[in-house]
């Protein structure tokens, strides 16, 4: 069974860009997709992943 995902959500820094992504909740955990091509798919993460990723980000590690 495919989960359903909610409230995709493209940041606010990105809405000048078209090479975006967008955020959607499903189940406990995230997905992400490329706004270029929905029609694509997406990548799932737990939610533990997300915010391991959402952590790493705040402090810049991917710099």
């Amino acid at each position: 069974m495919t989960e359903i995902v909610t409230h995709w959500r493209k940041s606010s820094r990105s809405s000048k860009h078209t090479a975006c992504v967008e955020v959607g909740r499903i189940g406990d955990g995230a997905a992400v997709r490329d706004t270029k091509d929905r029609s694509l798919g997406y990548l799932t993460t737990t939610s533990t992943q997300w915010q391991a990723f959402l952590n790493a980000v705040k402090i810049d590690r991917f710099s």
